[in-house]
């Protein structure tokens, strides 16, 4: 059954504002990410600055949230027909 074109820009239209919501959603995780972070190191070096760096805990946590998230907006997470072949013969053989 082949689907219109009508269906298939609606299609096309929904995963473009997907995409553009994961890329403004990052965008503000970015930036609440250095603000705060850069307040923590600010009250870090005016309170102790020849101490532990300890700040390193936040920064690492988060970062790696961050990182996380960026994946999940930056990267491809289209298949390509051959993907998609190959897993559906893999599900063949284990039905």
């Amino acid at each position: 059954m082949a689907i219109n074109e009508s269906t298939r820009n609606e299609v096309l239209r929904d995963r473009a504002i997907k995409r553009l919501k994961k890329r403004r959603d990052f965008s503000a995780h970015l930036l609440v990410y250095v603000l705060v972070n850069a307040f923590v190191v600010a009250i870090w070096a005016l309170t102790n600055p020849d101490g532990f760096f300890w700040p390193i805990f936040l920064l690492a946590g988060w970062g790696i949230g961050l990182v996380m998230n960026a994946w999940d907006v930056f990267c491809n997470d289209e298949f390509d027909e051959e993907q998609i072949r190959r897993e559906m013969e893999r599900l063949q053989g284990h039905g």
